[in-house]
């Protein structure tokens, strides 16, 4: 069974990250990742509008890590609280014991490994602290990057959940990674 307590959000620390929660002062940083073209390319969402468009989307965030349907962490720089990207935990299967990873990044730190190291860590606290018994993502089929960083920490296709989508989004594939 999934474990979803929230009581007190959880700080997760890296060698150079720190993953902490959205708040309202991020709202500029977070507009600036979620209005990026290149960020935004392989997504599929409709860029931000401006800064009361990412406070609306914060306080969305909010709600739902209060209902307990997802996680949201904001990565930052161990040595600086600036907004560099976004790590998350959504679309928790309660009955399947399966939640789904995001993520992204903002253009100037890809490349760096950063999102390797905060995958690591998310994937940990999924599978000890949250009890998960299976991580899914599901990468644009064109988002080579982001194919190559799933595969390198164990996720591979998973041909009948690649099924259940292909009507839907012929352009996602989609991953899984077993405890």
């Amino acid at each position: 069974m999934l474990n979803l307590e929230t009581s007190t959000f959880p700080v997760l620390n890296t060698e150079r990250l720190v993953l902490r929660q959205l708040v309202p002062e991020y709202a500029v940083q977070l507009h600036q990742l979620r209005s990026d073209p290149e960020v935004n390319r392989y997504l599929g969402r409709s860029a931000s509008t401006g800064i009361a468009d990412a406070i609306t989307f914060i306080d969305k965030i909010k709600s739902t890590i209060d209902a307990t349907e997802g996680m949201y962490w904001v990565l930052t720089l161990s040595d600086n609280n600036s907004l560099i990207g976004t790590i998350c935990f959504y679309n928790f299967d309660k009955a399947n014991n399966t939640i789904e990873l995001g993520y992204e990044l903002m253009t100037t730190y890809q490349g760096q490994g950063l999102m390797t190291e905060a995958i690591i860590r998310v994937i940990e606290y999924g599978f000890k602290q949250m009890n998960a018994d299976a991580i899914t993502a599901f990468p644009s089929a064109d988002n080579e990057r982001s194919i190559a960083l799933l595969n390198k920490f164990g996720f591979t296709i998973d041909e009948e959940l690649q099924a259940s989508i292909a009507d839907d989004e012929d352009t996602l594939l989609a991953f899984v990674l077993k405890r």
